[in-house]
C-alpha cells in the first residue's frame, strides 16, 4: 500500500481507502457521550460481526434510513411487517438474527437505561469517564479484547443484549473513544486525549 507523504504517521489502516480516512479523521476515537449515538454505534458493531467495517460504513446511511435513525423508542415497537421490510432491504445487512437483536436491544435500552442510568454512564463508568491512554506505537500492539471489554460484554449479556462479545465491545470502545488506540505518531492521538472529565 502506498502512503502519501501527508499521511505518514497516521494510523496505518486509515490510509487504505477514502472512507476509512474520513472515518478515522472525523469520528474514530473521539469520545462520544450521547446515548442515542452510542446505541447506534453498538448496533452497527454487532452488524459488522463477520464482515469488514468498510462494508458497514458504506451502508451506514442506508442503515439510518431503515432503522429510523436508530431511535430506540421507535425500533422497540417494530412488528413482523417492519421486520419483513428490513429483510428485503438491499441497502443494509439482511441478517434476521441481527435485525431481531437490534429490536431486542432497543427494548432493553427503553426499559433499563431510561429509568436507572444513562446508556453513556453505563459504559464510561468502566473507564472512570476518561479515555484509557494505550500509547500504542504499532498496529500490532493493539489487542482485540481486554479485561474491561470482557466485563462490559458479560454485563450486557446479562441484561439480554446479543452480538456483544468482548471483541465487538473492544471495537466499540475504540470507536467511541473509551480507549485511545490512535498510534502515538498519529496527529489524532493527542486530540482524542483532550476531553473534560465528567
Amino acid at each position: 500500500m502506498n502512503i502519501s507523504d501527508e499521511r505518514i504517521g497516521y494510523c496505518n489502516w486509515s490510509n487504505s481507502s477514502n472512507i476509512y480516512k474520513e472515518y478515522h479523521d472525523t469520528e474514530w476515537g473521539i469520545p462520544e457521550f450521547n446515548d442515542k449515538k452510542l446505541f447506534e454505534m453498538l448496533i452497527l458493531e454487532g452488524f459488522q460481526a463477520g464482515l469488514s467495517w468498510v462494508t458497514i460504513l458504506n451502508k451506514r446511511n442506508n442503515f439510518r434510513l431503515a432503522f429510523d435513525n436508530f431511535n430506540p423508542k421507535i425500533i422497540s415497537k417494530y412488528n413482523d411487517k417492519k421486520i419483513s421490510k428490513l429483510m428485503n432491504d438491499h441497502g443494509i445487512i439482511r441478517n434476521r438474527l441481527k435485525i431481531l437483536s437490534t429490536i431486542n436491544s432497543a427494548n432493553i435500552f427503553e426499559k433499563k437505561f431510561k429509568k436507572t442510568e444513562s446508556f453513556s454512564d453505563f459504559f464510561w463508568e468502566h473507564v472512570n469517564f476518561q479515555p484509557l491512554d494505550s500509547s500504542r506505537k504499532k498496529l500490532g500492539e493493539i489487542p482485540t479484547q481486554t479485561d474491561i471489554s470482557i466485563t462490559i460484554s458479560k454485563k450486557l449479556k446479562n441484561f439480554g443484549f446479543k452480538f456483544c462479545g468482548p471483541v465487538i465491545i473492544y471495537s466499540f470502545m475504540q470507536a467511541s473513544g473509551m480507549v485511545n488506540d490512535h498510534l502515538t505518531s498519529c496527529p489524532h492521538y493527542l486530540k482524542c486525549k483532550k476531553i473534560n472529565i465528567k
